[in-house]
């Protein structure tokens, strides 16, 4: 099975466009992301700095925040979903 990782609508340019987005690879958050690199380099920039995601990016693995367990080393198991949805400024 694959581990699907949601591309919020902002960040969709540099993912070809798509929704969702299906990688092969099992382990952590960060292998979940590196694989999603492989498949498009520019999205690491658009997320992360020098191997740190950017403070204004915020990942979910089953709808937990990573940030409340073990951040990029948190463990996504087979079939699971990851959301990336970076904070969005805004207001009157």
């Amino acid at each position: 099975m694959a581990i699907t990782v949601k591309i919020p609508a902002q960040l969709r340019p540099v993912v070809g466009g798509n929704a969702t987005v299906d990688v092969e690879t099992t382990g952590t958050v960060s292998d979940v992301l590196d694989a999603l690199y492989e498949l498009y380099p520019e999205l690491r920039d658009r997320i992360s700095d020098n191997g740190e995601l950017r403070r204004f990016v915020n990942v979910y693995v089953a709808d937990e925040d990573i940030r409340f367990g073990d951040g990029l080393d948190t463990q996504v198991a087979d079939g699971s979903d990851v959301t990336i949805l970076p904070a969005v400024a805004g207001g009157c």
